[in-house]
């Protein structure tokens, strides 16, 4: 199913379908997804308490990298507040290692509210805690070139600018050493690919978006469902 332009519903509309979404990534995660010593949950923010966990009983796979067309090396409202983070912890000692987060419009409706997602993502992967970032939402003037810049801006000197057209940003963060970000630009009327989650620098699993997009689209009210489509 192509991205939908969410510009044009209410924030509240958008707001449930990210927790449907959210449920239906959760579900995918846990249904076999996840290695067995790991497990998913909806939380209310990023939850970054604690410390990366040192994994045991986790086989020593090292995958490639994923294929995505841009790879990046470091050198170096309301509804916002209601949302929900997908947390991915170890089952010893329940210890955050990685984060999934669906930007919402609450997210770049103020300056505050843009620099305390960015500040907050940049702590999670400056801590050690991978993270994923899914915006379906176009730059603001909070995020001129898009949020996967205006993250990156802390971690590397070196700019990033989307390809023309290509204004939706999917990104994985690696909070190995060095720091790595997997981009994929994108936009609306495009299918969603499929993005790695880490949980270790070298082990990540693929979660399938446009997969759980669909199903979360099912919930989308028909009044809301045709002004989308």
């Amino acid at each position: 199913m192509p991205i939908h332009d969410w510009t044009r519903v209410t924030a509240g509309t958008w707001h449930a379908f990210h927790l449907s979404w959210i449920s239906e990534i959760q579900l995918a995660l846990n249904g076999g997804l996840l290695p067995p010593d790991y497990y998913a949950q909806a939380e209310p923010a990023f939850g970054t308490e604690g410390t990366a966990p040192e994994v045991e009983g986790v086989p020593t796979v090292v995958l490639p990298p994923p294929r995505t067309r841009f790879t990046a090396v470091a050198d170096l409202c309301e509804y916002a507040q209601k949302r929900r983070t997908i947390v991915v912890r170890h089952a010893s000692g329940d210890r955050v290692v990685a984060l999934l987060e669906l930007v919402s419009p609450g997210n770049k409706a103020a300056r505050h509210a843009m620099r305390s997602f960015v500040e907050k993502a940049v702590e999670a992967v400056t801590r050690g805690y991978h993270l994923l970032v899914i915006d379906l939402f176009p730059p603001t003037p909070r995020d001129p070139h898009g949020v996967h810049a205006a993250i990156w801006e802390a971690f590397s000197a070196a700019p990033f600018e989307p390809p023309p057209g290509e204004p939706l940003t999917l990104v994985a963060y690696s909070a190995g050493s060095p720091k790595r970000a997997y981009i994929e630009p994108t936009a609306v009327g495009r299918e969603l690919l499929e993005m790695p989650l880490f949980l270790e620098p070298d082990l990540y699993v693929n979660v399938p978006l446009e997969a759980t997009y669909l199903a979360a689209y099912r919930g989308v009210p028909l009044r809301w469902r045709r002004v989308l489509d």
